[in-house]
């Protein structure tokens, strides 16, 4: 099987600029890697959709998403640019579908739209945004998922839902970009993409997890007529500092075998240090041509 890789860039969310005090610094350590990146045998680069840094909210550089996509857009020739995943509850979907075109024309097509349920609950109360239990949440997403497709599909999509409506808004350009949605639930979020993805997330490094939830999809694949093979099965590895070329190696084979096709990892200190991106990309990624 052929294996494809991405990489996250430093942006800050997880304490990965600290050492840098200038934000325009920071910034551009974070652009550095991507080029880093765009000049390798990555597929892809990364970003995280969170305000606030983890694990707990600190006061520390957390660049916003879709502002350091579009930029990333333009800093880079090459790879795709994706984000792991676009939060649903903070950006109404018709608003989201329309900035993810605007990204994939700066882009050139090299947009991956990511987008999920949403999780961190003190940056939603934070900058004002209700937090739903989880059936709303989740009734919210399955709303938002159709609206995406429809306004990258149809010229003036009409849809009127519990959680939101749209009254034929114009999306020009019309572009669909390739839509990735991340979240394991088996009940909403993989039959959600089963019928609309073109890529998923789950798991989390787990074997086990990975299996069971890309077993479920396959499931879902079949009962709506998709092609399971069509759809790009990811998981996010962090890599522990300590390991070996060899130990990643291994635990990409590991992931591999439980079905994924597509490796995001998460490399701490890139912002100071390229050598691990290199190493990998000459000693990890040929491994899985």
């Amino acid at each position: 099987m052929s294996v494809r890789f991405g990489v996250f860039v430093p942006q800050g969310w997880k304490m990965d600029l600290n050492e840098i005090d200038d934000p325009v610094e920071q910034y551009e350590a974070m652009t550095a890697v991507a080029r880093a990146a765009d000049a390798g045998p990555w597929d892809s680069i990364w970003l995280y959709d969170h305000f606030h840094t983890v694990p707990k909210p600190t006061l520390n550089t957390t660049f916003e998403c879709w502002t350091a996509s579009a930029t990333l857009a333009r800093d880079t020739h090459r790879v795709n640019i994706g984000q792991m995943v676009g939060c649903n509850g903070y950006r109404q979907p018709a608003l989201y579908a329309k900035i993810a075109s605007t990204v994939d024309v700066a882009s050139h097509g090299r947009l991956y739209a990511g987008l999920g349920a949403g999780w961190y609950e003190h940056e939603w109360r934070a900058y004002g945004y209700e937090w739903p239990e989880v059936p709303q949440r989740m009734g919210a997403f399955r709303e938002a998922v159709e609206i995406v497709h429809r306004m990258w599909t149809e010229d003036r999509p009409v849809f009127a839902g519990k959680h939101y409506r749209i009254d034929a808004p114009i999306n020009q350009p019309r572009r669909k970009p390739r839509f990735w949605i991340g979240g394991g639930g088996e009940k909403v979020t993989l039959k959600l993409v089963a019928k609309y993805a073109d890529g998923c997330n789950v798991g989390n490094g787990d074997v086990a997890l990975i299996e069971q939830k890309l077993g479920v999809l396959r499931e879902h694949c079949r009962q709506v007529g998709r092609d399971y093979a069509a759809i790009a099965k990811s998981t996010t590895i962090e890599v522990n500092p300590s390991w070996s070329t060899e130990d990643v190696r291994s635990r990409v084979a590991q992931v591999v075998a439980a079905g994924c096709d597509y490796v995001i990892f998460y490399i701490p200190r890139l912002a100071y240090d390229h050598e691990p991106l290199h190493r990998f990309a000459a000693d990890v990624i040929p491994h899985f041509g």
